[in-house]
């Protein structure tokens, strides 16, 4: 049945104006003022509401074996979560570990979403070590759809790279038109400042920052910018968190390195201050790079505005505070690292920056949307209300008010990490290529409606 969607104010990355949208199938073939309407048409009066494209969250965890446990998510619960905040399209992390097979990785992570996820999706493809077998899988991986790659500068090894196979990985991705996205933190020094922490006694979930402080974050930006440099590859850093992180950045890609820089909203709207809460509460706040002091956030919003951050992702992983967070009771380095946030990335974003003033209308479009979609193979498809894109629409009302709750929120934690938090707007009704899947703000659509969505390398 074809959708008209009449009156709503249509905000892109580029344009904010009031029109009506028909979308016939999977995709939008009108845009304009009075469009009509069949007998056979539903038309959505969206008059005094928003007409966004479908958001999307190109940094999420949901299937994600991690420091001795499980994230809780599957993509029943994430999806849905996704969905209900705005978010159409998920970019997942597929992450195998160094003794895994990254083609079996692969179809692992895939089964986890397969005839299950209500969003689309697609993945990131994690480069854990690079051996004689490696090049063949990635090649392999990449024709299969797959059109960007993911290196841990961190947890050795786990999912760490050493500096040989980071170089042959990019190397790689620069022949292929692979993006690659980056975890920027210097192993070494989060090592040895863990072990010195502990071994003054110094356990409780406040001391996670102090042993992956700014500096820690900070060259491992400038070490994958030399890498980069040297190889020409396209790279993208992801949950920056600091200042200096960003400007580390920007000064690389002002001499030509080709970088791009993701941060993540829990370092827009907290601060370390919430990772210091006594009685082990501050385990809810950790995650990695940590969220750092107050200062920083300005910072952001206002990289954001100015083209140095060029998206705002979640590093949703979403592990519960009983039974898992408190793994680490005695060790805070046993924390799983980690907010669960697939649900509230867009309402904080549009609450907390766009009502503040800190960043437009436009400018939320861009960063939680159309900057992704480009960047990873998705533009004009994805990221966008155009004829001929898909019909991803997020009706929004911007004069809802609602909090925020464990009670209430679709995710499968025992916990939120912004409990109580007052929200204006909300995603009323979402669409996935022309297929109500939320409607008044409630879940209504179908299970297994999400596609895996091939990619193209860019070569950009």
């Amino acid at each position: 049945m074809p959708i008209l969607i009449r009156n709503g104010t249509i905000v892109t990355a580029c344009d904010t104006y009031v029109a009506d949208v028909l979308c016939e199938g999977e995709v939008i073939v009108a845009i304009g003022r009075q469009l009509p309407a069949s007998d056979h048409t539903q038309v959505i009066d969206a008059t005094g509401k928003y007409v966004f494209p479908g958001f999307i969250d190109p940094h999420v965890h949901i299937y994600l074996p991690f420091m001795g446990t499980f994230a809780k998510d599957t993509y029943e619960t994430a999806s849905r979560a996704a969905l209900l905040g705005g978010t159409t399209t998920i970019i997942e992390m597929c992450c195998p570990s160094r003794n895994e097979d990254p083609l079996m990785a692969l179809d692992l992570w895939m089964s986890q979403a397969a005839g299950i996820s209500a969003c689309d999706y697609t993945f990131h493809m994690a480069v854990s070590r690079f051996d004689d077998t490696t090049e063949s899988a990635l090649r392999q991986i990449v024709d299969r759809g797959i059109a960007s790659f993911k290196v841990f500068l961190a947890y050795k090894d786990f999912f760490g790279v050493n500096d040989s196979e980071l170089f042959k990985t990019l190397q790689l991705a620069k022949e292929l038109g692979v993006i690659v996205t980056a975890h920027c933190e210097n192993e070494t020094l989060v090592a040895e400042l863990q072990a010195k922490l502990l071994a003054e006694g110094k356990t409780e979930p406040r001391w996670h920052e102090p042993s992956r402080p700014i500096q820690v974050e900070t060259s491992g930006v400038k070490h994958l910018m030399t890498f980069a440099e040297l190889t020409g590859a396209h790279v993208y850093v992801v949950h920056t968190s600091c200042h200096q992180a960003v400007e580390a950045a920007a000064l690389a890609r002002r001499r030509g390195v080709d970088v791009w820089v993701e941060t993540v909203i829990p370092y827009l709207v907290l601060d370390d201050t919430y990772a210091q809460r006594l009685d082990f509460e501050g385990a809810k706040f950790v995650m990695s790079p940590p969220i750092r002091n107050r200062v920083h956030q300005e910072h952001l919003w206002n990289a954001i505005q100015t083209d140095e951050i060029h998206t705002v992702a979640t590093d949703h992983a979403p592990f519960d505070f009983h039974g898992q967070k408190e793994m680490g009771l005695n060790d805070f380095t046993k924390i799983p690292n980690g907010i669960p946030t697939i649900q509230h990335r867009v309402d904080l974003l549009y609450s907390y920056g766009v009502r503040i003033g800190r960043i437009d209308l436009c400018k939320m479009v861009d960063c939680a949307s159309t900057q992704a979609a480009k960047l990873f193979g998705l533009f004009p498809r994805k990221g966008t209300i155009a004829v001929g894109s898909d019909a991803d629409i997020v009706i929004y009302d911007p004069n809802y008010p609602h909090h925020i709750s464990a009670a209430t929120h679709a995710m499968a934690t025992d916990y939120s990490a912004f409990e109580g938090w007052p929200l204006e707007g909300r995603s009323d009704t979402v669409l996935v290529r022309g297929k109500v899947q939320v409607q008044d703000g409630q879940f209504v659509g179908t299970l297994g409606h999400g596609q895996f969505l091939r990619r193209q390398p860019t070569h950009f």
